[in-house]
C-alpha cells in the first residue's frame, strides 16, 4: 500500500514557511475547537482582539488573541476532517504558535459514557491517512503523550466527570459500520473522532505540543444510532462551560 512509503524528510516541496510569516506578538498557547458557535461565545464573553487570520481555500478563519486571567491565549476554529486540521496546524506553527490545545466532540462506542463528559484520549487507532505522511506506519498512535500526566492531574483538581481511553480516529463517518464498530471495541476504543491520530503524528513529528480531549456527543454502543447532544444547538450552557474548562487547561498544563 502506498500508505507505507513513508519518507522521513522534513523539508517537502511545498512548506507552510512559503505561505505563512510569522505573526509579531504571536500568542504561543492557543486553544480551538470545532464548533463556530463556541467560537463566538469565547470572544464575546472574554477581552478578545482579531490579531491574524488563517486564509483557507473556503474562507478566511480570524486569529483571535483572547485575554483570560491576565493570560494571552491565540484563539481559532478549527476545520473538520485529518487532511484540512493538520495543515491548519502546521500553518499556525509557522505563524508562531508553540502549543496548541484541541478539543472538540466524539460519538460513543461505551453507552455507559455520559452524554457532555470530557475524554482524555492516550491512543488513537490510525484509520485515516494523514498520519503515515508523518511516521512509519503503525495500527496505533500515542496521544498527548508528553502531556497526558499534567492533563490528568488537572481534572482531577477540577472535580469534573472524565474518562482516559482510546479513540479510533476514521476518515469516514458514513463507513462507521456495526462490524467495524464491533472490531474497534474489542480493539479497546471508546470513542471514535475525525482528526486525533493525525494530529498526534503532527505533533511528534514537528516536536510541538498539541494537547486534546473530547466531550462526548452522539452514541453508536446501542441497537439504534443515538444522536444525543451531537447538535451544536444542544446543551449550549455545557458545552460552553467546556470551553472555560479548555482555556484554563491551557494555562495550567503547558
Amino acid at each position: 500500500m502506498k500508505l507505507t512509503e513513508y519518507d522521513s524528510e522534513k523539508t517537502a516541496i511545498i512548506n507552510p514557511e512559503m505561505f505563512f510569516n510569522k505573526l509579531p506578538d504571536c500568542p504561543k498557547t492557543l486553544v480551538t475547537c470545532f464548533a463556530e458557535n463556541l467560537i463566538s461565545y469565547g470572544v464575546s464573553f472574554y477581552p478578545s482582539k482579531v490579531i491574524g487570520k488563517w486564509v483557507y481555500a473556503n474562507g478566511e478563519f480570524p486569529l483571535y488573541e483572547l485575554t483570560y486571567k491576565d493570560r494571552k491565549i491565540g484563539f481559532i476554529m478549527s476545520t473538520v476532517g485529518a487532511p484540512s486540521t493538520v495543515a491548519q496546524y502546521e500553518e499556525l506553527f509557522a505563524m508562531g504558535v508553540e502549543n496548541i490545545l484541541v478539543f472538540g466532540t466524539c460519538g460513543v462506542l461505551d453507552k455507559s459514557i455520559s452524554d457532555c463528559s470530557v475524554i482524555i484520549p492516550n491512543k488513537a487507532v490510525r484509520d485515516e491517512g494523514t498520519s503515515y505522511h508523518y511516521l512509519p506506519e503503525s495500527d496505533e498512535i500515542k496521544v498527548n503523550a508528553n502531556l497526558l500526566e499534567n492533563m490528568v492531574s488537572y481534572m482531577d483538581s477540577t472535580g469534573v466527570e472524565y474518562t482516559v481511553g482510546k479513540t479510533w480516529t476514521t476518515d469516514a463517518i458514513y463507513r462507521e459500520t456495526r462490524n467495524k464498530m464491533m472490531q474497534r471495541k474489542n480493539e479497546g476504543c471508546i470513542c471514535v473522532d475525525m482528526e486525533c491520530s493525525a494530529v498526534a503524528a503532527v505533533a511528534e513529528f514537528r516536536n510541538k505540543q498539541i494537547a486534546q480531549f473530547f466531550y462526548s456527543a452522539d452514541n453508536l454502543d446501542s441497537d439504534t444510532y443515538d444522536k444525543r447532544s451531537i447538535a451544536n444547538g444542544a446543551k449550549v450552557d455545557v458545552k460552553q462551560k467546556i470551553l472555560n474548562l479548555a482555556l484554563d487547561m491551557a494555562i495550567n498544563i503547558f
